[in-house]
C-alpha cells in the first residue's frame, strides 16, 4: 500500500479537478491510499468522494490555532507522497510539517511554495495557458501514472436521499441551472431570461435553479415546471442533482465542473476568464460546450444569444435538424 496525502483546501471547482486526478490515480494505482485536507466549507463534498479515504479538515476561520490543530492531526500519519495541488504559501507550510518521503508541488506555485517542496512538477507543453485540469495530471507521473483521466468518478449517496421531486414529465430529466457565482465579474445577469424562454419552449421539461445562496426568480412561475433550489443545495446533494440533469448551464463555477466530471451535458457561460484554460473539460467533448460574451463582457451577452446556443445543440443532441439550420448534422460551432 502507498499513502498519499493531496494538499487541495479550495476552491469547488480546482477540488473537482483534484478529485478527477485522484480517480485517475487510484485508477491506475489501486493500492493507493488516498488521504485529503481540504476546507471545512467544501468538506461534505470531499468526505463523499469514493477515491477518497481520510480526510483531513483545515478551518481557515480559526487562524495559526487551526493550522496548528490541524498538523498535529496529519503528523500524527507517515506518508509515501505529499501532493500540495495549491502551491500557495500556507499549503507549502502544511507540506513541509508533514511526515513524508516524497513532498512535491507544482512548478507555478506562488507565494514562495515552492521552497518547501523535494520535487516540482513540471508544467505541461503549452505552459502556464494550459488548462487547469490538465496542469494537475501532471502530478500523475510521480507516481508512474499516466497524466490522462482513468476511472470514474463517483460519489456515495445518502440512504435517504430523495430527489424523485425533480424529474418532469413521463421521467423526462431536468435543466438545471446555478444563477450565482462566487465572482461578479464572472456572473452573468442573463439567467432569468433565458429561464423564461426555455419554459416557453414547448418541450414540457422541468427547469431547476440550484446553487448555495438564494437567488428569486418571480412569482408567477409555472407550477410544476419550474423549482428555485438556489439556498437549499448542499453539497452532499450536489453531485447526485447534477447526475440526474440532462443538462447543466451556468457560469463559470465549480457546479460547471462538477457536472462535466460527472458526463452530464454542460453549457458554460463565460465572461473575462478563458474556457480554453478553466472551460469544462475536455471541451472536445460533444457533450460539453460554452459561449462566450463579446470581448469577455457579459453585459454584452443576451439572453436570446444563449438561448439560440442551447437550442442547436439540444437539438444535435436528440439527433434532430437544429432551429434555423437545413442539415441534422451541422459542423460543431466553435467556443
Amino acid at each position: 500500500m502507498t499513502n498519499l496525502l493531496i494538499i487541495k483546501p479550495s476552491s469547488l471547482g480546482d477540488i473537482v479537478h483534484g478529485l478527477q486526478v485522484a480517480a485517475s490515480l487510484k485508477a491506475q494505482r489501486p493500492e493507493l491510499r488516498i488521504s485529503w485536507i481540504v476546507r471545512d466549507i467544501f468538506e461534505p463534498l470531499v468526505r463523499i468522494c469514493e477515491v477518497v479515504d481520510r480526510v483531513y479538515v483545515f478551518h481557515r476561520s480559526e487562524g495559526v490555532r487551526g493550522f496548528l490543530k490541524l498538523m498535529r492531526e496529519v503528523r500524527q500519519t507517515r506518508f509515501d507522497y505529499v501532493f500540495d495541488m495549491q502551491g500557495l504559501l500556507r499549503t507549502g507550510l502544511m507540506t513541509w510539517q508533514s511526515r513524508a518521503a516524497r513532498k512535491v508541488g507544482r512548478s507555478d506555485a506562488r507565494e514562495g511554495a515552492t521552497f518547501f517542496y523535494q520535487q516540482k512538477v513540471p508544467l505541461p507543453p503549452d505552459g502556464a495557458q494550459s488548462h487547469a485540469l490538465d496542469i494537475l495530471l501532471r502530478f500523475c507521473p510521480v507516481l508512474e501514472a499516466k497524466p490522462e483521466l482513468r476511472g470514474e468518478l463517483r460519489f456515495r449517496e445518502a440512504a435517504d436521499l430523495n430527489l424523485g421531486f425533480i424529474e418532469g414529465r413521463r421521467g423526462q430529466k431536468p435543466i438545471l441551472i446555478f444563477p450565482d457565482s462566487r465572482r461578479a465579474e464572472k456572473r452573468w445577469n442573463g439567467f432569468r431570461q433565458l429561464t423564461d424562454l426555455l419554459l416557453r419552449d414547448g418541450s414540457g421539461r422541468k427547469i431547476i435553479w440550484a446553487g448555495n445562496n438564494l437567488v428569486s426568480y418571480r412569482d408567477n412561475a409555472p407550477e410544476g415546471q419550474f423549482l428555485n433550489l438556489t439556498g437549499n443545495t448542499s453539497l452532499v446533494s450536489l453531485a447526485a442533482l447534477i447526475r440526474r440533469a440532462e443538462w447543466v448551464i451556468c457560469n463559470d463555477s465549480g457546479p460547471l465542473h462538477l457536472a462535466a466530471a460527472s458526463g452530464v451535458k454542460t453549457l458554460g457561460v463565460f465572461g473575462p476568464t478563458d474556457p480554453r484554460r478553466y472551460g469544462p473539460y475536455p471541451l472536445s467533448s460533444p457533450s460539453n460546450h460554452v459561449v462566450q460574451a463579446p470581448v469577455g463582457d457579459l453585459r454584452l451577452l443576451t439572453a436570446k444569444d444563449v438561448y439560440a446556443r442551447f437550442a442547436r445543440l439540444d437539438a444535435i443532441s436528440h439527433g434532430q435538424s437544429p432551429p434555423g439550420s437545413a442539415s441534422p448534422w451541422p459542423r460543431r460551432m466553435a467556443p
